[in-house]
């Protein structure tokens, strides 16, 4: 049987890109310090997100006409959600050595975002890319070295493939409202019909 690309992803992270004991220590150090103003980060994580990216709103009704990021950052729907963001990667830090219980949390993760919500996986990539920016601002001395900062990019490849290997089992199609471009949509129909 054929291997879909989600899946050689996945198999090429975990033979070549695998963390090490070192680099999950550097992970969990790290988010420790992050952690500890989970709530106020998670808020400065979403509000670039939105201001950056603005199309990623149309998935949550609550605050998608917000424009103002003083109104984001006091909206208690969006400090809610950032708490949640917050929670979940933390869940993970926390069982970053146990890789099976860390794909049960981005499994649950992307499957109600494929499913429930029917957000488009690139936000993903785009969401952990955003964090890791703010965090790399916010932290700069603990995000200064490159040791961490390798660590902290393997974690966001972890969490983007984790959550997008769900989205192809779940049998994911681009929705009409996409905003991803035809060609990648058809691409992504199709490795969802290969993967069944």
């Amino acid at each position: 049987m054929e291997k879909v690309q989600g899946e050689m992803e996945i198999e090429r992270w975990e033979r070549g890109e695998e963390m090490s004991d070192a680099e999950k220590k550097v992970i969990q150090e790290t988010w420790s310090r992050v952690y500890a103003n989970c709530e106020d980060v998670g808020v400065s994580i979403l509000i670039r997100f939105f201001v950056n990216f603005p199309s990623a709103k149309q998935y949550f009704s609550q605050f998608k006409h917000m424009e103002d990021p003083l109104e984001m950052e006091r909206s208690l729907q969006l400090r809610k959600h950032a708490r949640r963001v917050m929670g979940a990667i933390n869940s993970v830090v926390e069982n970053i050595y146990d890789s099976e219980k860390v794909s049960s949390i981005l499994a649950l993760v992307g499957k109600a975002h494929a499913v429930k919500h029917k957000v488009e996986p690139v936000y993903f990539k785009i969401l952990t890319g955003v964090m890791l920016e703010v965090l790399a601002e916010e932290y700069a001395n603990d995000f200064a070295s490159a040791e961490v900062q390798r660590a902290w990019a393997k974690m966001k490849n972890l969490i983007y493939i984790h959550v997008t290997a769900v989205y192809k089992e779940v049998g994911w199609v681009q929705y009409p409202n996409s905003t991803m471009s035809p060609p990648v949509t058809a691409v992504a129909a199709a490795a969802g019909a290969t993967a069944k």
